[in-house]
């Protein structure tokens, strides 16, 4: 069964580690017959939630804001898997990436009792280090609130520099992922 996966790029970096894991992981995702849409948020214009509680009326653009959120809500509706992929940013997810989970909560408002239509989720992650606690803590966390369920991780350490994951073994953990995903 084909699988619809929306990935949210919150790297600033267009050719990255983190897009890296991303590239793998989408021909994994391909190669098993599903469809990837990616968005790489550092080249959208979007503003942080601003807790007005507005969202939710109109579910094909359920933010009061209108910026770059407005092309990634239909992809996130149709979509059955959300790739989460981030360099880790002081300990945890990039500000990039925070700002449009955040705004997630416009689609939340859509449902009763703020319940977003259970879906998988997968996070991918590029660090220097191995600290990956705080981030897999949201994550985590993000999972059980959200009532979604987490269909794995993949977390690149020892990456800095653009190209540092080159060659690296967890590139393959990436793509067999994407194409373990049913």
């Amino acid at each position: 069964m084909s699988r619809k996966i929306i990935v949210l790029n919150g790297s600033p970096r267009p050719k990255g580690n983190t897009a890296a894991l991303i590239e793998a992981f989408t021909k994994g995702a391909e190669e098993a017959g599903h469809t990837v849409t990616a968005f790489f948020l550092d080249k959208m214009n979007i503003g942080g939630c601003k807790g007005c509680y507005g969202g939710g009326k109109d579910p094909e653009s359920p933010c009061v804001q209108k910026d770059g959120m407005d092309t990634i809500y239909p992809v996130l509706r149709e979509a059955d898997i959300v790739v989460l992929a981030s360099p880790l940013y002081y300990w945890t997810i990039s500000g990039q990436l925070k700002t449009a989970i955040d705004r997630i909560f416009a689609v939340a408002e859509s449902y009763p009792e703020y319940h977003i239509p259970a879906k998988d989720c997968v996070l991918l992650m590029a660090a220097e280090s191995d600290e990956y606690e705080e981030a897999l803590h949201y994550y985590r966390g993000l999972m059980k609130h959200l009532g979604w369920n987490s269909a794995g991780e993949v977390l690149a350490q020892g990456v800095v520099s653009v190209g540092d994951i080159t060659g690296k073994p967890v590139l393959e953990d990436a793509r067999k992922l994407g194409a373990s995903i049913r």
